[in-house]
């Protein structure tokens, strides 16, 4: 994923954990918050539960790669924040897969052409 699609600023990031609504799975929780941007700026996030840094960071690539294969599928102007949950070290790629498409359907998020 590009750097100018990620969340790079703690205000920016804070901004949009605070004031984002959020949807959850299992797997994953979604935080999302309107940007004036014209593009879809994504953080992600795995806590010490998950386990040690191979483990979260693991758990993050994941989930970027879960979500690189969504992003033309998604409307833009959005600050997305995917937090890891405990079943993403075991889960496989299909079901975090499933998760994260699930998750962008309940938010609201595709595309309408």
């Amino acid at each position: 994923m590009k750097r100018a699609f990620s969340l790079r600023r703690g205000e920016d990031f804070q901004r949009a954990w605070d004031g984002g609504k959020s949807w959850s799975h299992p797997l994953v929780i979604l935080r999302i918050r309107t940007n004036s941007l014209s593009i879809n700026r994504f953080g992600f996030v795995a806590g010490k539960k998950l386990g040690n840094a191979v483990a979260r960071n693991r758990a993050k690539r994941r989930l970027r790669e879960a979500m690189r294969h969504r992003l033309t599928q998604i409307a833009s102007g959005y600050d997305i924040i995917v937090i890891a949950r405990t079943g993403v070290v075991r889960a496989t790629f299909n079901e975090l897969d499933t998760a994260i498409e699930t998750l962008i359907q309940r938010a609201g998020l595709p595309k309408r052409d």
